[in-house]
């Protein structure tokens, strides 16, 4: 018999300022579950999140939390004030008499000491303090709301170690696709003020979502011909004593309301870079640069070369020195030794992590204008910027909106939007992913893949770096840094391991320790085994196979009438579909890494 729900949220509404924001929504948490909440930027996803936690008093709706049961909550913002060091705010947060041995263990492993001063950290120390005190006590429910937010490689796999082994069930926000792929069992999807729930984890969310659309499109355009076919009647088929069949009419005006009542989904972002013209087929070239500040190196012996139409991946721990290498490779910074070399003609924009060139006093408008004037120049052709703001989801009310007010989101995508209105041959984009929902994600990929000019990406999202790079540089410590063909999984099996962390020093004297936990060693270069070898011989014949099994069932969804027709179908060729197109991926991703194995 299963075990019952540790927490229960049933029909859960909430409006604010008159507008709903959540209307319909359920969310069930039993022992050891691993659920994901997605939805876009705006949806609900966070509020939801904390009236499950009991911060937030919904409208309606009811709320059940089993008697005994501990939640813990990732906050956003959290308060430390009270607290003289980052170790007594965890420590704060664990039951009566609980060993402190684990609030030091997660604080070193997050590349703390615990000797820090809370009123002085930056916004990512202070994430991994809260982060380390909500995983601490080891409770039933663990909420968490972005907690791979300003974390580096080495922390975002630590953290994806420690959160398989804990006995917590989960619900995680993320914009993360490999932490959540990685991690999720359940998928819940919030849209439109309502959820949907699916029993499979993230890496099948996607293709059942893109099916539901699609169900959704065929169901509208059915009722669009419907409202088209009445209209005809009632403008060429009445009688010829023009009586009016009332009924019928009723019929159009009921019509016309449900077409107007349909839920949409929410807008989506349109985006295009301005490009200017094209720079010399050498970008920048590093000869033999070096750069130290007092005892620490940052780059020590680095020759590189970035030609025209490269996609350079800049991956390392926090603290690796990666935002004064690009100011190395920009020229915005004169290394020790060495030689920077620059491009001819180049036209470079620059989006910085700290979102520092964002004035906070000044409207969304002043930012994309200049403050001259209501229009922007986008690849030539002047546009008013209310119909630029729409492209990025920004309202029209917002247009007149202080910076201060924005999200970390709204931010991220007002910034996108100022760069990617600037004419550019070369793109440097220092974090570009934080705060994005996924699918101005998607659209960030994309428009990334059509840009003709040159890119150079710092991010610690493994999954956006194999979609955008085409080659990545990694910190080995030291100052030393070494580039790998191709995106961050084709770097691991190049290498044999992941980005180390960061050493940090605890007190003046003491031993060093690492930041986080150690990525394992790289072994001796990997032989294909006769088990190996036969898994390459058979595996194309397997990934042929799914492909036409992919045909197959895209054949028979294409069926508008399958849904009406036929519910239970539907989603089993739905489910067998995402099924499918999972074991596809990982079929071609164990394909490509023994034939890199076989080539080494």
């Amino acid at each position: 018999m299963a075990a019952p729900p540790l927490l229960t949220l049933q029909d859960i509404a909430l409006t604010f300022g008159g507008t709903p924001l959540i209307n319909r929504a359920d969310l069930t948490i039993s022992p050891g579950e691993r659920t994901c909440l997605v939805g876009r930027n705006g949806s609900g996803k966070s509020t939801l999140m904390k009236i499950a936690a009991g911060l937030v008093e919904p409208d309606n709706g009811r709320l059940f939390l089993q008697p005994g049961t501990t939640i813990r909550y990732l906050a956003q913002e959290p308060d430390f004030s009270g607290f003289s060091t980052t170790l007594d705010f965890v420590e704060a947060g664990l039951p009566p008499n609980e060993s402190t041995y684990r609030a030091k263990y997660l604080l070193e492993s997050l590349g703390m000491t615990g000797a820090e001063d809370p009123g002085k950290l930056s916004g990512g120390e202070g994430r991994r303090a809260a982060l380390a005190q909500a995983l601490a006590p080891e409770p039933d429910v663990l909420l968490l709301d972005e907690p791979t937010n300003h974390l580096d490689l080495p922390a975002i796999e630590w953290l994806e170690a420690e959160l398989r082994g804990t006995r917590a069930a989960m619900v995680l926000i993320s914009h993360d696709r490999r932490f959540l792929s990685a991690l999720s069992r359940a998928t819940i999807w919030l849209d439109r003020g309502e959820t949907r729930r699916i029993e499979q984890g993230f890496s099948n969310f996607e293709a059942w979502r893109d099916a539901f659309f699609e169900e959704e499109e065929r169901d509208q355009h059915k009722l669009d011909r419907k409202i088209v076919a009445e209209e005809h009647w009632l403008r060429y088929g009445v009688t010829a004593r023009r009586k009016r069949n009332v009924r019928r009419l009723g019929n159009l005006h009921e019509l016309r309301q449900n077409r107007r009542e349909v839920r949409r989904p929410v807008g989506s972002v349109s985006m295009q870079a301005s490009e200017a013209e094209s720079s010399g087929s050498l970008v920048v070239e590093a000869r033999d640069i070096a750069k130290a500040y007092g005892e620490r190196t940052i780059v020590d012996g680095l020759s590189l070369r970035v030609m025209r139409g490269d996609r350079l991946g800049i991956v390392g721990a926090n603290g690796a020195g990666k935002s004064t290498l690009i100011n190395l490779l920009m020229g915005r910074l004169a290394p020790d030794s060495g030689q920077i070399v620059l491009g001819t003609n180049l036209m470079p924009v620059v989006l910085d992590q700290a979102r520092a060139t964002l004035e906070p006093g000044m409207t969304v408008t002043e930012v994309l204008t200049g403050g001259r004037g209501d229009s922007v120049t986008v690849n030539g052709q002047s546009r008013h910027v209310i119909g630029y703001l729409k492209d990025f989801l920004f309202t029209p009310e917002q247009a007149r909106t202080p910076v201060s007010v924005l999200s970390g989101g709204e931010r991220n995508r007002l910034l996108i939007a100022r760069a990617l209105a600037q004419p550019a041959n070369l793109l440097v984009l220092d974090e570009p992913t934080n705060d994005l929902d996924l699918e101005t994600l998607d659209l960030l990929q994309e428009m990334l893949g059509d840009y003709q000019g040159t890119l150079i990406l710092v991010s610690h999202d493994r999954d956006f770096l194999d979609r955008v790079a085409s080659s990545v540089l990694v910190s080995e410590g030291a100052g030393r840094w070494m580039e790998y063909a191709g995106g961050y999984s084709d770097m691991l099996v190049q290498r044999g391991q992941g980005v180390e962390a960061r050493t940090v020093t605890a007190k003046k004297g003491s031993r060093e320790r690492q930041s986080a936990a150690p990525a394992p060693q790289a072994s001796a270069k990997p032989k294909l085994g006769f088990k190996d070898q036969h898994e390459l011989k058979t595996l194309p014949a397997r990934i042929a196979k799914l492909e036409a099994a992919i045909v197959q069932l895209k054949t028979v969804l294409d069926d508008a009438n399958l849904y009406a027709r036929d519910p239970a179908r539907f989603d089993k060729a739905t489910a067998m579909l995402a099924q499918a197109e999972t074991e596809l991926s990982q079929a071609e991703d164990r394909w490509l890494e023994l034939e890199m194995l076989q080539a080494g």
